[in-house]
């Protein structure tokens, strides 16, 4: 029943949402961030002490101040996630792809390419605006509870343009390396993973684990891999950054780590210029981790 109730409320939020005129709609979700804000819940404490990493030594006002800016870029990520599906093509493509030839070039000429986002701005809007004018969006969602919440998800974003894959099903990695070899497009969020098989990496000065998936993907398939910062400016905008090469030398592994550090460096400085839209909500830094979890659970995956 409340994994049903869970269901209805989404479901009824996306039908209502889009219902509403658009200068209320994102009223409301302005409203309802900043009472987030004030009542500086968990999930409001967790996002002011990943920014403290990022903004480094700032006044307690001014980390106040970016965390509500923060909380409206997230909530305005969920109205245009609700009002997505009654846009029309003009309206998606109002997105702006910055250096957009970074995506489309390696397309044209077969190479494919990886591109690896942060939790950043909006990507679903990204994701549709790209799979329109440029090629489909081959990506892996996160399984959501209850499965029928997951498959709305995988349908709303279907019905963009992408192509979905649920994160653990079986041959996801085969059907996007599959794709890059036949010049295709794969996004990949790139700025969280804490299993065993992630990358233990720098990040703002301190040890992060990032996934393996982008850099592993152009190591084996000599697709091209750009990182990507997603931001407001006043309207969506993705800016698609230089590519990262890995190493030429040294065996996959060691290319892997390397090129994950180089993706981890790329976004930090995307987050450092836009921290108000980056919307790490979560715990992501190891030194915030309970150590015995963490251990528990690699030696669960199989790795000391």
């Amino acid at each position: 029943m409340k994994e049903q109730a869970t269901y209805l409320a989404y479901a009824g939020g996306w039908r209502a949402v889009r219902l509403m005129p658009e200068r209320l709609a994102y009223a409301t979700f302005d409203q309802i961030a900043d009472q987030l804000w004030r009542g500086n819940g968990p999930s409001v404490r967790r996002l002011e002490a990943n920014l403290s990493r990022v903004l480094g030594p700032v006044a307690p006002d001014e980390l106040r101040e970016v965390s509500r800016d923060g909380m409206r870029s997230y909530m305005r990520y969920w109205c245009d996630a609700f009002r997505l599906p009654g846009w029309d093509t003009a309206r998606i493509n109002s997105f702006e792809v910055r250096n957009s030839e970074r995506l489309s070039d390696p397309v044209a000429s077969g190479q494919g390419v990886v591109a690896a986002l942060p939790h950043m701005g909006n990507w679903d809007h990204a994701g549709a605006h790209v799979s329109l004018t440029i090629s489909p969006v081959n990506t892996v969602a996160e399984k959501l509870e209850p499965e029928a919440l997951f498959r709305a998800f995988v349908e709303f974003r279907t019905s963009l343009g992408m192509r979905i894959h649920g994160l653990g099903d079986p041959g996801v990695y085969g059907a996007l390396r599959a794709t890059l070899e036949g010049g295709g497009l794969v996004a990949l969020l790139a700025d969280r993973d804490l299993s065993a098989k992630g990358v233990d990496v720098e990040f703002f000065g301190e040890t992060a684990r990032f996934p393996a998936g982008p850099a592993a993907l152009a190591v084996d398939t000599g697709a091209s891999l750009v990182p990507v910062s997603l931001f407001w400016d006043g309207h969506n905008v993705a800016d698609i950054r230089p590519e990262i090469v890995p190493p030429a030398t040294g065996d996959r592994d060691e290319r892997i780590r390397v090129t994950t550090q180089r993706v981890a460096d790329a976004l930090a400085v995307g987050i450092a210029e836009h921290p108000h839209d980056w919307h790490m909500l979560q715990r992501l830094w190891l030194a915030d981790l309970d150590p015995a979890r963490l251990a528990a659970r690699d030696a669960s995956e199989g790795t000391t």
